[in-house]
């Protein structure tokens, strides 16, 4: 009988609803919550009129978030929420809506300023009270944000994406809904889709994985393989869609639970520099990390029989091994005509900042090899 030493930990959020047609169920959901209700939303508010035109008897406030969220957006939030006694917070978008409404409905309930809380540039002080209740419901498929307990938020003032994050922030019930994700823009689709699927691939090779977040992965993997570029030319394919909503939510409760790695590592100061999509962002940096990962990791005479099933499930052959796995990934990018990240200012001369900020991120500490600087500016090579 095998010896396992296998621990881990394992939460999410508290009831998820995932099916077509999960939508309609939100006003049951809500029925006996609060009744002042903050529903935040993407910058075009009319489209989430199919979800606040079915709920009744309820006060409704509204509240767009227009980009990535910033400090000063979240407490503009905050601040109207208090005032209007919302009680309930209702995220209806990307992540990024997502994110705030989680932060917002954190913030609420708590005494003190955002920035007493966020990692990194903040004082970085817990939580103490429970979050007002939130029910995400996500349009877009790949942040996963609607079953993880932190929310990126950019400071304008710092350059840099931090999160604020506890373990009151994990949504109440996460409900999701392909059909709503019908036709999302080709571009986005890609991107967020490529976000998901580095989710998936990071959390499998961190130093923190584990067997049960290893399953996830796997499968959310594999149905990104089979389905993300379908998604890609055909947004009205639902069972592509389905596939890729599956793989995002796997990818949020992977990441919720397991360290990222180097991808994210990049992507928070470059997000915070540079007005690239986070999606984007991972996109360009994976194929590049991978293949430093493994030549690291190579070196060190280490294990990367991890990267060879990544190869294996990604290119549907068995006879894969690592480096298969990298032409794939770059392939995909480029099918999926993602932009360069120097059509958005990046140049040389950004490295050593941005590698000096990648080397002190928290998702950094998960990657499977500690990279050195000369390894930090080869990946920005690479990738710009």
């Amino acid at each position: 009988m095998r010896n396992s030493g296998v621990q881990f930990e394992f939460a999410t959020a508290s009831k998820v609803i995932f099916g077509k047609g999960s939508l309609d169920k939100v006003p049951g959901i809500i029925a006996g919550m609060g009744n002042n209700v903050l529903i935040v939303t993407g910058k075009n508010q009319g489209r989430a009129g199919i979800l606040s035109n079915q709920i009744s008897g309820k006060t409704l406030s509204f509240f767009s978030i227009e980009s990535e969220p910033t400090i000063e957006m979240i407490n503009v939030g905050v601040q109207l929420a208090r005032t209007e006694k919302c009680n309930l917070v209702i995220g209806f978008g990307g992540g990024s809506v997502i994110d705030a409404a989680k932060a917002i409905a954190a913030l609420v309930p708590n005494d003190g300023e955002l920035m007493d809380y966020l990692e990194v540039i903040g004082d970085g002080k817990p939580l103490l009270k429970k979050s007002l209740p939130v029910v995400a419901v996500p349009t877009t498929s790949g942040t996963g944000a609607e079953v993880t307990k932190n929310a990126v938020i950019k400071s304008e003032e710092h350059h840099v994406k931090v999160s604020l994050r506890s373990d009151f922030m994990y949504p109440d019930f996460a409900v999701v809904d392909p059909e709503i994700m019908v036709s999302m823009p080709t571009e986005l689709t890609a991107s967020t889709g490529v976000d998901a699927l580095t989710h998936l691939l990071e959390t499998f090779v961190s130093n923190q994985s584990n067997p049960f977040i290893d399953m996830f992965c796997r499968e959310g993997m594999k149905r990104i393989s089979q389905s993300l570029e379908t998604a890609y030319f055909n947004g009205s394919d639902l069972n592509a869609l389905e596939d890729m909503a599956m793989a995002s939510l796997l990818g949020g409760m992977a990441l919720a639970n397991v360290k990222l790695g180097a991808v994210h590592g990049f992507a928070g100061p470059v997000g915070g520099m540079f007005p690239a999509p986070h999606g984007v962002v991972c996109a360009r940096f994976l194929p590049a990390v991978m293949e430093m990962n493994i030549a690291a990791l190579t070196r060190q005479n280490a294990d990367i029989s991890k990267f060879d099933e990544i190869a294996k499930i990604l290119t549907q052959n068995e006879l894969a091994v690592a480096e298969d796995g990298i032409v794939w990934v770059k392939n995909l990018v480029q099918k999926l005509k993602i932009a360069s990240l120097s059509s958005f200012g990046i140049t040389s001369k950004d490295f050593t900042e941005l590698a000096a900020k990648a080397k002190n991120s928290s998702s950094m500490k998960g990657n499977p090899v500690v990279l050195n600087d000369e390894e930090l500016i080869f990946i920005l090579e690479k990738s710009v």
